[in-house]
């Protein structure tokens, strides 16, 4: 079975474009991955303790992977590009950080991953450049139409256009 997947993508330490283009360029790698599509860049402020802004954006893949074998994907690409966690420093700075949005319709909850992710609807900075994928998406759990939520959190979201992406990008090209 191949599920269409949403992946947010942000940086905020380095060359956070060139990092987020790295994180693309190796999902595009995997075997069981498909890249269908990636949203432009976005500026955003951090969330927590003082850092650098970050930069953000969605990629739509589609995969045979289940959710726990696309983490551990997502978990080795981050640390092949230097992204060290530290569970005691949540929001910490980061070279990159990857995160399952929606996974098709799956609702998933383990200890370390959460499908749909827990937050996805209280960020303007995921559901702008995810909804800039599909403005038709709507959340697995509730049914509300995802588009509603990032209308209500438009006015002064703090969320800045930085490069916009001219092409849609696809893996086996």
């Amino acid at each position: 079975m191949n599920a269409r997947v949403f992946i947010a993508l942000g940086a905020n330490l380095g060359d956070r474009s060139a990092s987020i283009d790295r994180a693309i360029e190796l999902l595009a790698l995997r075997e069981s991955i498909e890249l269908i599509a990636v949203s432009s860049l976005f500026e955003t402020a951090p969330v927590g303790p003082p850092q650098p802004h970050y930069l953000n954006a969605v990629a739509e893949i589609c995969t045979s992977d289940p959710p726990r074998k696309l983490l551990n994907s997502l978990l080795a690409i981050e640390q092949q590009l230097g992204r060290v966690r530290d569970a005691s420093r949540r929001n910490a700075a980061r070279t990159i950080d990857l995160d399952v949005l929606l996974y098709g319709a799956v609702v998933f909850a383990e200890h370390d991953l959460e499908i749909p992710h827990p937050r996805m609807t209280e960020r303007a900075f995921v559901l702008r450049p995810l909804l800039e994928l599909d403005a038709t998406l709507t959340h697995p759990v509730t049914g509300e139409l995802l588009v509603s939520l990032a209308c209500a959190k438009r006015e002064n979201d703090g969320v800045v256009l930085w490069r916009t992406r001219t092409t849609h990008l696809t893996s086996r090209q």
